[in-house]
């Protein structure tokens, strides 16, 4: 929405108007901060716990200067505006402990602008994070095997990456392994693990950074996405030839992870002999536990206050591996499922049923 004209959305200072929206929106636990121009100004929105939220926008000719302000920011042409950029702003810049990417790209009815907060916190352990005790189990139990793939699924912002670097952290603790990682990009840094990113616009896609990673003589390896044939029948490889494989590849589900590896990864004993482990996560908004989910200023107003991961898992064993050379992927049905899994939430009242509904649609 876009408010009012105050002295301050007017204010030609530019720079202070952007300081006081990146702050505020970091102070608010917000992720990312989107900022859309249209006829009359710039709509504001953050995102908390996973949802946009409304914030007062600006009017009047303040608009142009405080895009043109985040653009000088993070090193983008002021000038373009009629195609994509993509940038950062250093934190010193920002006025915080991490950078902050920024993207950019043109719409109908002027640039949209979106934020993203890199938290400087350190990765929570997997002890930390709250899965249930099944799949934490699972999760250990893989990781501690000299090899394996592990797949961890489930949409953009499921928390796939927090998992991963929770995982990573624990495996840097247990110390004696070589661990590297390929991102896109590096969002949390774990001590005691080499960590890179790739880079399309240079050559270093994902492939390519793998089979160059291979050669530093890992012992743990860690892929951010797994989005092609090539790079998916590296990872099976690498995990069949005495490494710890964990990536993430995007599907609806465990079984659908199974049946895109397999039309990836066209032979059915690697992939089996392979895979270890596949997770299918999402998060949920906890009940706010201030006002009972009945809106405060702890949680903006929303009635939740922070997420919990609700998880689901399929480890493999020597008769589901003769399964899925056999192709029987029907049989893989994960126990309990996300479904039942989030029931028990509810029950606990760590979350409701309306949360459960909007995030997985039953």
């Amino acid at each position: 929405m876009i408010a009012s004209s105050t002295a301050s959305e007017t204010d030609p200072d530019a720079p202070r108007i952007v300081s006081r929206l990146l702050l505020d929106a970091h102070a608010a636990g917000a992720s990312d901060l989107h900022l859309q121009t249209v006829s009359n100004g710039i709509v504001v929105r953050w995102r908390i716990d996973g949802v946009l939220q409304d914030r007062p926008g600006f009017s009047g000719p303040s608009a142009d200067r405080i895009i043109g302000r985040i653009k000088y920011l993070s090193r983008l042409k002021t000038y373009q505006d009629s195609l994509p950029q993509d940038g950062r702003i250093a934190a010193a810049d920002a006025g915080l402990a991490e950078d902050v990417r920024v993207s950019t790209y043109p719409t109908v009815t002027g640039e949209k602008v979106v934020l993203r907060f890199f938290r400087s916190t350190s990765a929570s352990s997997l002890d930390e994070i709250g899965l249930s005790l099944p799949v934490l189990a699972a999760f250990r139990k893989a990781l501690a095997q000299p090899t394996g793939l592990i797949l961890l699924t489930g949409p953009a912002g499921s928390g796939k990456s927090t998992t991963v670097h929770a995982a990573l952290r624990d495996l840097a603790a247990d110390g004696g392994r070589h661990i590297v990682t390929v991102e896109d990009p590096v969002e949390q840094i774990v001590p005691g693990v080499m960590q890179t990113e790739i880079h399309e616009a240079r050559g270093l896609g994902w492939a390519e950074a793998v089979r160059r990673l291979l050669r530093q003589d890992p012992q743990v390896l860690v892929i951010g996405e797994i989005r092609d044939e090539e790079t998916a029948g590296l990872a099976v490889r690498a995990a069949l030839t005495g490494h710890l494989v964990m990536a993430t590849l995007h599907a609806g589900s465990c079984q659908g992870v199974l049946e895109r590896l397999r039309l990836m990864v066209p032979d059915p004993f690697a992939v089996a002999a392979a895979l270890s482990l596949v997770v299918n996560q999402r998060l949920l908004r906890r009940v706010c536990a201030p006002c009972s989910g009945a809106g405060c200023s702890t949680c903006h107003g929303a009635g939740y206050h922070g997420r919990v991961p609700l998880a689901e898992c399929i480890a493999l064993d020597e008769p589901s591996r003769a399964r899925l050379r056999a192709g029987h992927l029907e049989t893989f049905q994960p126990d309990p499922n996300l479904a039942l899994a989030a029931a028990r939430m509810a029950e606990s009242g760590l979350t409701d049923l309306r949360e459960i509904r909007r995030v997985l649609g039953t």
